[in-house]
This record gives C-alpha cells, sequence and structure tokens, in this order.
C-alpha cells in the first residue's frame, strides 16, 4: 500500500529503525530517506542488504531539518507515540508539513488507546509464551492525566532476564486530525489496518492519511 501512496517518491520514514518498510519500498525502485535516533536500529538496518543504500538523518524527528520535499512522509508500528507531549507530537506535524510536496501524503499507522486494558492504572501480564519456554512479560504504569505509558517488556528464557523500557505519551485519532488541521493538514483516508480494512469503533489499529489542506 506505501508503496501505492508513494507513487514515484522520494519518502521519508520518521523512525525508520532497522529498515522493515524501508528496505522492501528501496527494492521496488522507490528512494527511501530516515530519520532516526537510535544508532543501535541504525546499524541494524546498515547490516542489511541494500541497507547502506538508504540515507539516514540522526535525531528528533519532530523538529529535524532534511532536504527536499517527499510526495510520502510515513511512521509506522506506533513509533509516533515516542513523541512525549502533546507539544512534540504537533511539532512533528508542522514539520511533516515543510516537507511534503504539494502533492504529499503523511501516514500514521499507530495502535488505538484502550485505557480499560488498566487496572487502577497499571497493568501486568504475559504477552508472550513461546513453545521453547520463553515468556515475555509486560508491566506498565498509566497517567491519564498526561496521557502516557510507562512500561518494561521481560523477557524470560534460559539465557536469563532482559528488560526494555518503553515510554509512550498516546493519542487518540481524532487528536492526530486536530493535530493536522493545526498544520494545514486534513484526513483524507482511515483504514484499520494496512489492507485498507474498514475503521470502526472495534478497530485496535488505524492507519491514518492526511494531505494538505485545500479550500
Amino acid at each position: 500500500m506505501l508503496a501505492d501512496l508513494a507513487g514515484s517518491g522520494p519518502v521519508l520514514e520518521l523512525g525508520i529503525g532497522t529498515g522493515r518498510l524501508a528496505l522492501p519500498l528501496s527494492e521496488r525502485g522507490v528512494e527511501v530517506h530516515g530519520i532516526d535516533a537510535s544508532e543501535a536500529m541504525v546499524a541494524k538496518l546498515r547490516a542489511k542488504p541494500g541497507g547502506d543504500r538508504i540515507p539516514v538523518r540522526m535525531g528528533d524527528f519532530a523538529d529535524l531539518e532534511v532536504e527536499g520535499q517527499f510526495s510520502l512522509i510515513a511512521v509506522a508500528f506506533s513509533t509516533f507515540f515516542s513523541l512525549r507531549s502533546q507539544e512534540e507530537q504537533v511539532r512533528c506535524f508542522r514539520n511533516v508539513a515543510l516537507h511534503l510536496s504539494d502533492d504529499g501524503l503523511f501516514v500514521i499507522e499507530a495502535f488505538v488507546p484502550d485505557v480499560s486494558r488498566f487496572d487502577r492504572q497499571q497493568r501486568v501480564g504475559a504477552s508472550k509464551v513461546k513453545s521453547d519456554g520463553e515468556v515475555m512479560l509486560e508491566v506498565s504504569q498509566h497517567d491519564p492525566t498526561q496521557q502516557r505509558v510507562d512500561a518494561q517488556h521481560i523477557v524470560l528464557s534460559e539465557a536469563g532476564i532482559e528488560m526494555y523500557p518503553v515510554k509512550v505519551r498516546y493519542s487518540y485519532p481524532a487528536e492526530l486530525d486536530l493535530m493536522a488541521q493545526l498544520a494545514g493538514l486534513r484526513l483524507r483516508e482511515r483504514w484499520g489496518g494496512w489492507r485498507r480494512e474498514p475503521f470502526t469503533a472495534s478497530s485496535i489499529w488505524h492507519v491514518s492519511v492526511y494531505e494538505r489542506f485545500r479550500s
């Protein structure tokens, strides 16, 4: 779907990480650029076939300037929520608007917040149990006043215990639409997934496509 939306490109991915989206696009002949704050993640991208051909700027995608205009700017896997305040998220929309071509599109893939999963603003549970005995646990603390979740993903295996901290500031789809308006963008389409499933009240993910506002 992203390749169809990108047209002839170029494409900018915010939080390019290890290249899960960027590499397939690049393999299809689309010019792809990226922004990321993690040297370790970009090192994994560089180690993959074709990863060394994708230009990546290191920094915070809320504010970092890049050269040129893009037919598509995308942020997937709820990476947009790594921006830890509403102010940062608004700045990101405005930064995106500066780098979109006239007919360019901004695509966000993210989870739909569900605060019912928390009990007294906390959550402890197993997120995955593998056949080899490896267990993945999630321990989360929810701050509803700031719409923030601080979590630890804990992996228990024969090799020992590994912990991966995750901190997000979630936004509801309607809130994202308002941020877009503040940046001179508007919602063009919203789906419940990459296969363009209808977005409904029961959707747990959304793919939202924004374009420049035209009167």
